[in-house]
């Protein structure tokens, strides 16, 4: 008999931390955009006894994504969606980040909306990013939600974002209230959906921010958090475990800041001067 499938999008440290929590028994898919990654990943996973396979996919390209889809049947029903993939403000320009973060996450939700067995679950991985944006309007927040994908990247509030950051924020933003959106749908075939949005977590990516030209913005918003550290994947990974299991079967269509109160204190707090800034 085949076994139940596990889908992880982007093989990087905090999806890897998830699908060593939730994938052992199962058959997971390592999907990322670098195949040499991919198989990377799975070659450390099979020595410590997990099933695996491996697939290229550009998550910006819908093509690729039903690929997925359809490969990951090949596999076993789909019990978890793990979506850990996308570009940051520093890795492309506005429409690529709109193209993959935005799009792409929305396509992946749509797509695997419609083969998630019943009991199963999915977590994307959103950001802090998207919770710093200004209060957008009851119009705005419904179209992020609700939009056609493949009319999402001509709303016109879209069109006109011309720095990455803010394309970076709209895109996390609209993972929020797609997965909102979705957990309707997902739900008619009894599963859950929801969104963490994590903070700056110790991966190699927030490593180069800290050695980098940005980093006295990403010390300052360390040092002025209430938890005054880094977060870790493994923090996160314990947070979409409990999700992803039975034990949160009354959770759907959330999103969860794990980012020790940076938000928090970005808002009300000692980090409120980034607002006139960013």
């Amino acid at each position: 008999m085949k076994k139940e499938v596990v889908v992880l999008v982007g093989t990087g440290s905090i999806g890897l931390a998830i699908a060593r929590r939730v994938s052992a028994g199962n058959h997971l898919v390592l999907a990322d955009y670098s195949i040499d990654y991919a198989e990377t990943a799975a070659k450390t996973l099979e020595s410590a006894g997990f099933e695996c396979s491996v697939i290229q996919c550009d998550l910006g390209r819908k093509d690729d994504i039903i690929r997925l889809v359809d490969f990951a049947q090949t596999q076993g029903q789909v019990k978890h969606l793990v979506n850990a993939a996308g570009v940051s403000p520093s890795q492309a320009p506005v429409e690529r980040i709109l193209q993959v973060d935005l799009y792409g996450t929305s396509v992946l939700l749509e797509e695997f909306g419609k083969v998630i067995e019943d009991g199963g679950s999915g977590v994307i991985i959103s950001s802090q990013s998207g919770h710093r944006l200004p209060a957008l309007s009851q119009e705005q927040n419904d179209a992020l939600a609700m939009t056609p994908v493949e009319e999402l990247l001509e709303l016109p509030f879209l069109r006109e974002i011309t720095d990455t950051l803010k394309a970076y924020q709209y895109s996390k933003r609209c993972n929020v209230l797609r997965v909102m959106y979705e957990a309707t749908r997902w739900g008619r075939r009894g599963a859950t959906i929801n969104s963490i949005s994590p903070g700056i977590i110790m991966t190699p990516l927030a490593n180069d921010e800290l050695h980098g030209p940005r980093k006295d913005g990403y010390l300052k918003m360390i040092q002025s958090s209430p938890a005054r550290r880094a977060g870790t994947p493994d923090e996160v990974g314990d947070l979409a475990e409990f999700l992803l299991s039975s034990r949160g079967r009354f959770i759907s269509g959330a999103d969860i800041l794990i980012d020790g109160g940076t938000t928090a204190s970005y808002w009300y707090g000692d980090l409120q001067y980034l607002k006139k800034t960013h």
